[in-house]
């Protein structure tokens, strides 16, 4: 059975019948619409007002679904002459319209629009917000954005002057799809914002659907890949149970994009073949065309050129017969299949045409800018080559700086952060070490440090200005910086008096060992007794190759990259003069980037010992019980400052509030003993878990971001503190990053579960260390070599090493 409204008998009135069979179609039943509408046509026959009536609606459902030919058979007869000036004519030429322009008719479709508009002009038609949408839509699809937005405009002003809501949610997201296709991501998202909201008080699914999938695509093109699958699965799952085979496509072409950017190849040829091959049941030649051209590049990836190239000569062919605008894409892979062949004068020339007309697209433009200089790579060419690599790193900052929202400027990165890898790997391979780890820092933490007052183009080197050997002497440490890269990754160590660069295997085979570790270490057995083969390699490879420059009981900052985030470098087995735990030989933190460790190298420690203290709160619900030993940490905390400077929240008063107002700023240490959350797909909404007032109990990482710091230390005694996501060039982002961002100096938190028995205790330990003016960092070792030495239970790395320490400015 399709649809669930009323059934209606043979008697019922056309006009109850036609409003049950339009508000079917608004809902998104689109098949128990056409259906209804069909069949009353067929009883009411060909010549009254209301059978065109029905054949209209069922013409534009059709065309909805994307069977623009069928719905245009279905009005290709001549309406009756008495009906020649009515609304339903009106409505007939629109659709015509969509149709035609849907088909890439776009002569056809200009007639019918403008006799659609002319009629209702005459007839001060309440239809004007309706044409003013299909003419938007013509203009769009013939890639006349400006003119699309100006229609789509007018449709939205009439929508709202008419209380139409299911033509103000289709607005919405019209303009919606013009931002994104103005490379606007941020802008595009909160119109869609805005038409979700409408669709879904009306419960207009098929609006709905469509503005979830193009959300997925907004979220993909800003670099969040794991939202963006979700929203376009959740799109397609609809479309499917909508029948909109359309949008099917769609959703599906996008799916397989964000599952290439995801390394999946198989995954992405199997929904962009079956994207292809609903594009050619629909006889819709520009997505065959843009099907045709995702799957070269999948096939280019894997360097199955034979195959590539005919994909993609297909495409180029399909897009010039329709005079597609969108080809640069097709010539920017054929660019690259060349390059794989090593026809260098034919890739030059193909991406020379696309960084001259690629200019609309920051994304088209940054590639084609790249692939010239990897063309210069392998031609030798470097000083152009590094041109071209510098020309792109501009391009991607001025496309990043355009967003407003902190949160999308976190992501962005994800999707270009493999134009660094090449630039690194050309300055390395020139033996020029400390410019590649210029280039790698241009890609920190880019969105932490303009928080926090800092910002550097890519044409200039930060490195450079704060003088990273300097940085360590003052630091009195050694820092480790790595990257990690396709085919080759690196460390630069950098010491008070030099900096080493030595290179280190592929990404993809340091990841397999860190999962592997980590899942040991999260087990019930003791890696060091069982002489876990993964945590020895890791130290082999990751630390190994600068054991000779780091003393022992050296500190150590560690600048981590991709999957090395989640690693505890401390819990490494280092083989002599037995098998032990790295952290017996050196004290580790950890920083976001050079440029923050940096500007934290010549501050001092503040003076004032204020500490605020927030935690044991009234358990909310199951999901997030009473903390057993949550009030024993605490006063144990508090004995180790006098109590005119401390300042405890607990229990009921323990509320986000109480923090938010509390004057953080005025903290030297500031200690949370609760339950936290991490969201994957929204790390700014990882939250620390207290007291209810009134609807609020959640600490949430972007208010913290809201309330400057200068506290020494920020402790977050609670679960997964430091984030679950790790986005490229950022890190884990969440309470951690969150409390960094505010401008706290360094912040403790734990990569995964802690344990409510061993947590007090090392916490006890780490302020008692603190109070005897002992620098944090050495603290929390001081803590964790406690446990390791107790002879227990506590030994095992699972009770001391979810606990990390982060440096800030």
């Amino acid at each position: 059975m399709c649809g669930c409204g009323k059934t209606h008998s043979p008697d019922a009135s056309p006009d109850r019948t036609y409003a049950d069979a339009r508000q079917k179609f608004e809902r998104g039943d689109l098949l128990g619409a056409s259906q209804e509408a069909d069949k009353a046509y067929r009883r009411l026959g060909n010549s009254t007002e209301w059978a065109w009536q029905f054949r209209v609606l069922d013409a534009e459902i059709l065309a909805w679904r994307g069977l623009s030919k069928d719905s245009l058979s279905l009005l290709d007869a001549p309406i009756p002459e008495t009906l020649a000036d009515s609304e339903v004519a009106i409505r007939k030429e629109m659709v015509e319209g969509l149709a035609n322009s849907f088909l890439q008719r776009f002569g056809e479709a200009e007639k019918h629009i403008a006799i659609a508009e002319q009629l209702s002009q005459s007839h001060r038609s309440k239809l004007q917000g309706e044409i003013s949408l299909a003419r938007g839509t013509l203009y769009f699809l013939q890639g006349n954005f400006s003119s699309a937005q100006s229609s789509f405009r007018e449709a939205l002003q009439n929508s709202q002057q008419d209380g139409d809501l299911f033509l103000e949610a289709r607005a919405s997201g019209s303009m919606g799809l013009v931002s994104m296709n103005q490379q606007h991501f941020d802008e595009s998202i909160d119109w869609y914002t805005q038409s979700l909201k409408v669709s879904q008080s009306l419960g207009a699914r098929i609006i709905t659907e469509k503005t979830l999938g193009n959300m997925g695509w907004n979220y993909y093109k800003m670099g969040d890949f794991e939202l963006a699958v979700s929203l376009l699965n959740e799109a397609k799952t609809a479309a499917i149970e909508l029948h909109v085979d359309k949008d099917v496509m769609l959703w599906l072409l996008d799916i397989g994009s964000v599952e290439f950017h995801q390394r999946s190849y198989s995954a992405a040829e199997h929904d962009l073949e079956l994207s292809l091959d609903l594009a050619e049941k629909l006889e819709n030649k520009a997505m065959e065309a843009v099907c045709l051209s995702n799957l070269a590049v999948v096939e280019l990836t894997e360097k199955q050129y034979d195959h590539a190239e005919q994909r993609n000569q297909e495409a180029l062919a399909l897009e010039r017969a329709n005079n597609d605008p969108s080809l640069e894409l097709s010539l920017l892979t054929d660019a690259y299949i060349a390059m794989g062949r090593k026809d260098f004068n034919r890739a030059e020339s193909g991406l020379r045409v696309v960084v001259r007309d690629g200019n609309k697209d920051p994304n088209l433009l940054w590639h084609a800018q790249a692939g010239l200089g990897e063309v210069f790579v392998d031609e030798g060419r470097g000083t152009e080559a590094e041109a071209y690599f510098r020309q792109a790193l501009t391009t991607i900052e001025t496309a990043r700086s355009a967003l407003r929202h902190e949160d999308f400027r976190l992501s962005f990165l994800s999707e270009s952060i493999d134009l660094f890898d090449g630039y690194v790997d050309l300055l390395v391979s020139q033996r020029r070490t400390q410019e590649a780890l210029h280039v790698a820092e241009v890609s920190r933490a880019e969105t932490l440090a303009e928080g926090l007052g800092f910002r550097f183009s890519s044409s200039r080197s930060p490195v450079t200005e704060i003088h990273s050997e300097k940085a360590a002497k003052q630091l009195n440490t050694t820092v480790l910086s790595y990257w990690l890269g396709t085919e080759h990754s690196y460390v630069w160590v950098i010491t008070p008096g030099r900096v080493e660069l030595f290179t280190l295997p592929p990404a993809a085979e340091i990841e397999s060992l860190v999962q592997s570790y980590r899942q040991a270490l999260l087990g019930s057995r003791d890696v060091l007794e069982t002489q876990n083969g993964a945590g020895r390699k890791l130290y082999d490879l990751l630390v190994a190759p600068a054991a000779k420059m780091i003393p022992k009981g050296a500190r150590v900052t560690i600048l981590p990259d991709g999957s090395l985030y989640g690693l505890n470098f401390e819990t490494l087995l280092a083989p002599s003069p037995q098998l032990h735990y790295w952290i017996e030989d050196v004290d580790v933190s950890y920083a976001n980037s050079l440029t923050l460790l940096a500007a934290g190298a010549s501050r001092r420690a503040a003076t004032a010992k204020k500490l605020l203290l927030v935690g044991d709160p009234v358990s909310q619900d199951a999901e997030f019980p009473k903390l057993p030993q949550a009030a024993a940490e605490m006063t144990g905390i508090e004995n180790y400052f006098p109590a005119a400077e401390r300042t405890v929240f607990s229990g009921a008063e323990a509320t986000p509030d109480s923090y938010l107002k509390s004057q953080p700023a005025g903290f030297s240490y500031i200690h949370f003993v609760a339950h936290g959350t991490a969201s994957r797909t929204s790390p700014l909404d990882s939250a620390v878990i207290l007291s209810r007032q009134g609807d609020d109990y959640k600490l949430y990482a972007r208010d913290i971001i809201q309330h400057p710091l200068h506290a020494d230390l920020v402790t977050i005694s609670a679960c997964h503190g430091e984030g679950v996501r790790t986005y490229s060039g950022e890190g884990l982002v969440g309470l951690s990053w969150a409390f960094l961002r505010a401008g706290a100096h360094g912040v403790i938190a734990a990569l995964w579960e802690v344990n409510d028995n061993s947590t007090p205790q090392l916490m006890d330990h780490l302020y008692s260390e603190i109070g005897k003016g002992v620098p944090p960092d050495a603290a929390l070792r001081d803590a964790k070599l406690a446990l390791l030495h107790s002879g227990g239970v506590y030994r095992r790395p699972f009770y001391w090493a979810p606990f990390e320490l982060y440096r800030g400015s």
